[in-house]
């Protein structure tokens, strides 16, 4: 069984410390194991000793053992993917497989309290990293066609300082976050959590640090083909709360009058 295998597998035992262990493990996989268990628990920020209670979890009696195990039957998704011929055919139907399993650990209950949050909030702000960024600008772009008071959380610590003297009670923060966990993201929502906004969080089965403050947590099992982290996942989702959150403002209103003052500016009328 390789190591991501059963990380996978005791994963949802391991404390806070572990689970930060885990973390730096699989964000720089294989190399952040095959330094030493200082470096390693010195990255991580716990003490060596949760590092050496990780690896016991494992099911390895020394860390020179775990080490041994990744050299020999481990290989990194990158270089998998470039050692073996493109197989497209498989390629789609992990994509498949995926995108099934993403859907599937989204029931309707859940959705719907997602649209509660974003129909009742008074503003939505929506950010993510570094390709889940996409799957934010996704949200915002339709949001907005429903419902006023949608935006994009800015890029700039500057700009977001400026969002945050505005922030309270009331306010919804939508946040992708998933494995490598966005540590600018991660302030600036603390931050807006602790002026009092709600956090609808969407991240995958090993959980963004920014769980323990979430209203409501939205965990995908991604799956990637290769060295792709397909955005295909985050977005199917988005587009069912989507859905979700239509079917409770029927905007049929808002929507022919944005269509009208799109023309009008467009110079169509």
């Amino acid at each position: 069984m390789d190591l991501e295998a059963r990380l996978s597998g005791v994963y949802a035992e391991l404390t806070p410390g572990e689970r930060a262990v885990a973390r730096v493990i699989l964000d720089d996989f294989p190399y952040a194991a095959l330094g030493s268990l200082r470096a390693l628990a010195q990255r991580s920020g716990v003490s060596p000793p949760t590092v050496s209670r990780l690896v016991t979890r494992l099911g390895f009696a020394t860390y020179a053992e775990l080490q041994q195990a990744i050299q020999h039957n481990d290989r990194s998704r990158l270089r998998s993917f470039v050692a073996d011929p493109a197989d497209l055919a498989q390629a789609a139907l992990t994509l498949r497989k995926g995108l099934d399993g993403c859907l599937a650990a989204v029931p309707e209950s859940l959705l719907e309290t997602v649209a509660e949050q974003l129909t009742r909030a008074r503003a939505v702000w929506a950010l993510g990293g570094r390709l889940s960024e996409l799957a934010a600008e996704y949200l915002v772009r339709q949001l907005a066609s429903l419902r006023p008071g949608v935006r994009h959380v800015p890029a700039t610590a500057a700009e977001r300082a400026r969002v945050l003297l505005d922030i309270g009670a009331g306010d919804l923060l939508v946040a992708y976050d998933f494995r490598r966990y966005n540590t600018h993201n991660a302030l600036f929502v603390n931050a807006a959590v602790t002026r009092g906004a709600r956090l609808v969080l969407v991240t995958d089965a090993w959980e963004s640090p920014l769980a323990r403050r979430a209203d409501v947590l939205v965990r995908l099992p991604r799956e990637a083909a290769g060295p792709i982290d397909p955005i295909t996942l985050e977005v199917a989702v988005t587009e069912l709360v989507l859905v979700t959150v239509a079917a409770r403002l029927a905007p049929a209103e808002r929507l022919a009058e944005l269509e009208n003052v799109t023309r009008e500016l467009s110079g169509l009328e």
